[in-house]
């Protein structure tokens, strides 16, 4: 399961004119921990932004999950809800879940998220879809993240010795 964290970051941005403003963006990160979440974003945002930078706040996210296609560069958060039955007292109960997906509009999303969740084995709603306000989002990819120290062996390597 992926942890989501959503930060804050501060920076002066030049715009057109040449004026500089103080701006504050929210981004989010897939990461194991806080400090983690930190350091990438720390690792990302250097690339992208000229000059100095602040995290100003990093707190963890409602998402559940977070579906992306390449096409599009807008952020969703969806409402899901669907209907659970408690083992304990055999009463149903609603159960709301927070996703995040990529489109390029409202109906876009909707159709997205009707395609990422059809292997869900209950009936779902989706009640709410609104544009979210992230600039980027950072999704954890173990291709590009193989900073592995030289005293640990990855635990691919292991199974493929035995």
């Amino acid at each position: 399961m992926k942890n989501w964290f959503v930060c804050t970051v501060r920076y002066t941005k030049e715009d057109d004119k040449g004026n500089r403003k103080k701006i504050v963006e929210p981004y989010l990160v897939d990461a194991v921990s806080f400090s983690e979440a930190e350091a990438r974003i720390y690792k990302e945002l250097q690339e992208i932004i000229d000059g100095d930078f602040y995290v100003n706040d990093i707190s963890k996210s409602p998402f559940e999950d977070v579906f992306h296609y390449d096409d599009a560069d807008v952020w969703y958060k969806c409402k899901v809800t669907y209907t659970d039955i408690d083992h304990e007292s055999q009463k149903e109960k609603k159960i709301t879940k927070y996703m995040l997906v990529s489109a390029h509009d409202v109906k876009e999303a909707y159709e997205r998220m009707q395609e990422s969740l059809n292997t869900m084995i209950v009936p779902f709603e989706i009640p709410s879809i609104v544009e979210s306000t992230f600039v980027e989002v950072f999704v954890y990819d173990s291709e590009i993240n193989r900073d592995i120290p030289d005293n640990l062996t990855p635990i691919s390597s292991l199974n493929s010795q035995n």
